[in-house]
This record gives structure tokens, sequence and C-alpha cells, in this order.
């Protein structure tokens, strides 16, 4: 498998960014829909609504601006979502507003203990798709051991092997733990991505983490199929790097400023390529991506995707 060299990845500067496709461009073709699928919306950064039963009126909103999907996170392993744990009834609230969910994120602890019942949640909404934030093993002063790196895609492995007796895809965020160092010097995703099984497990790509994970459409052009999903914010590649001290526990550094990343900015509003970076998706297997953002900033981003030909 071939794989972006982080280190020549950070050698990077805003001169030669423009080669690697990530500076924008003022010509730009303009169509909706970037690769024909459906713009997608993340709920978590508006979990407070769904929370407070207004998961109808988040669906409403969501379809007025142009969101044609959402992705949802498990009533099981996140609180704020736990009103939606019927899931017959959250198929039947996104239909009623021309929506879908075809993924999720789940806890790692409930697809330990209660992978089945997951499972169970997903179909009934619909979906044929579950993720996790992240795998969460542990690190000793930030640096994660080869054996805890293996021991932790042995259990997806099998966890995602279960997944797909039940048509479903398992797939792989890239939170804190993904973004720490393992012994060797490399990433921890690095190592993830040879030892979990291509055919199991797929990568969903988190753009805000792309200053430490590496330069999105080398990733996409050099493991073909190998993605399955995209969460889009608007990066500024020129900004200072955050304080990696500031980074939160695995599976929770979603938080704008947070997490070790920049201040989030709209997609499009950016110094990002998208359409180049939308063309090596295709190329990477992307099937679907969503917007994770405040709701401001949501709406802008869908407005310029709106807008987006590739």
């Amino acid at each position: 498998m071939s794989a972006i060299s982080r280190r020549g990845f950070f050698k990077a500067s805003a001169a030669n960014a423009a080669a690697l496709g990530l500076l924008s461009t003022a010509k730009w073709d303009l169509e909706a829909n970037p690769l024909g699928l459906p713009i997608g919306s993340q709920t978590y950064p508006h979990k407070q609504r769904i929370a407070d039963g207004d998961f109808a009126g988040l669906c409403s909103d969501m379809k007025s601006i142009g969101v044609g999907q959402l992705e949802l996170c498990s009533p099981i392993g996140y609180k704020d979502f736990a009103k939606l744990s019927d899931g017959k009834e959250t198929k039947k609230i996104l239909a009623d507003h021309g929506l879908r969910s075809i993924s999720a994120h789940f806890g790692m602890k409930e697809l330990r203990e209660t992978h089945q019942q997951s499972i169970d949640w997903a179909k009934e909404v619909g979906m044929t798709q579950m993720g996790t934030a992240s795998l969460g093993g542990h690190l000793t002063d930030g640096v994660a051991s080869m054996d805890v790196i293996k021991k932790a895609a042995d259990e997806y492995n099998k966890i995602a092997e279960e997944a797909a007796k039940n048509g479903i895809q398992q797939f792989l965020h890239d939170e804190g733990f993904e973004m720490a160092k393992a012994e060797d010097g490399k990433l921890v995703y690095e190592h993830l991505f040879e030892l979990l099984d291509p055919k199991l497990v797929k990568f969903q790509f988190q753009m805000s983490a792309m200053r430490t994970v590496g330069d999105p459409i080398t990733w996409f052009n050099n493991n073909p199929g190998r993605f399955i999903s995209m969460h889009l914010q608007g990066v500024d590649v020129n900004a200072p790097m955050p304080d990696p001290g500031a980074r939160r526990g695995a599976g929770q550094g979603r938080g704008q400023g947070r997490g070790g990343r920049a201040p989030q900015m709209a997609v499009g509003h950016d110094t990002l390529n998208w359409p180049k970076i939308f063309a090596a998706a295709k190329k990477g297997g992307i099937k679907n991506y969503f917007v994770e953002q405040s709701w401001d900033l949501t709406q802008q981003s869908v407005a310029y995707l709106k807008t987006l030909k590739v």
C-alpha cells in the first residue's frame, strides 16, 4: 500500500502548497452537488437541538438549505441522541422531510458491548455504514505502542467482520488516537492503514485533521478504494498550528479551535482547492460527504457546495 509521507507533508510551504492542489483557484466550473451525490451534514454540531426534541425542526432546516442526507450519532453511545432510539420513527421523520441517513457514528464501548443492538438500530433507520470517531487506544505520554495499535486494529477488524455479516460497512474516522504518534515516530493513522483489513474497514477523512494526517488529495489518489466518506470543514493551510497539548481525548476532538486544530472556516471560504479534493475523492472511493460545522458555517458551506462542479 502506498501512503503519504507525513514528514514530506510538513516540508510543504505556502509556495509549494499550490503544487499539491491545496490552494484555491479563481477559475472553477460551477454546478450543484459535487460527485452527483447528495450534500450531507453530520448532526453532532447540532446535537443540542436533537437533545431538546427538535429533530424534525433540524431536518426541516437542513432540507431548506439544500442538504439531502444526514449522518447521525448512535442514541446508545451519544446521550444527546437518545431521543432517536426508535429507529423506525427516526427514519420516518427523515423521510417526511425528504432526507435519509445511511451513516452514523458509534462509540467504541457500545461496539464492544452492544454491537448487535447498534446494528439493529442502524438497519431500522436504513443505514449501510457504521463508523467510530476513534479506536481510543491507550497513549503513554502521548505516544502509542505498537502492541496497543495492533490490539486496537485486531479488535476493529473483528467488529467490522460482524458488521459485514449484517450487510453493514464499518469505517474509521481520525480523531485523538489516530492523530497521535506511534513509538516509531509515524502517525498511528499510518499504521492503522496497514493493519485494518481493506475489505472490512473503510476510512472517513476529516478535513480539519489534514495538517496532522496529511494532504487528502495524496491520500485519495494513492489509496483507491480505501475511503468511503469525508467530513468537510474549511481549512487555512497557512494558519499557525494550534498547540497539540490542547488536543481532546479520543473521539472528542470535534470542537472548533480544539483537538489540536485551528478554528474552522466555511468550505469554499478557505485556502483549499475543493474541485481537486473532490476529483481525488472520487478515485479514493468516496460514497458520501458531510459538512460538520456550526449552523452558520454549515449554511455557508452548503451554499458553496451547491455551486461546485466536479
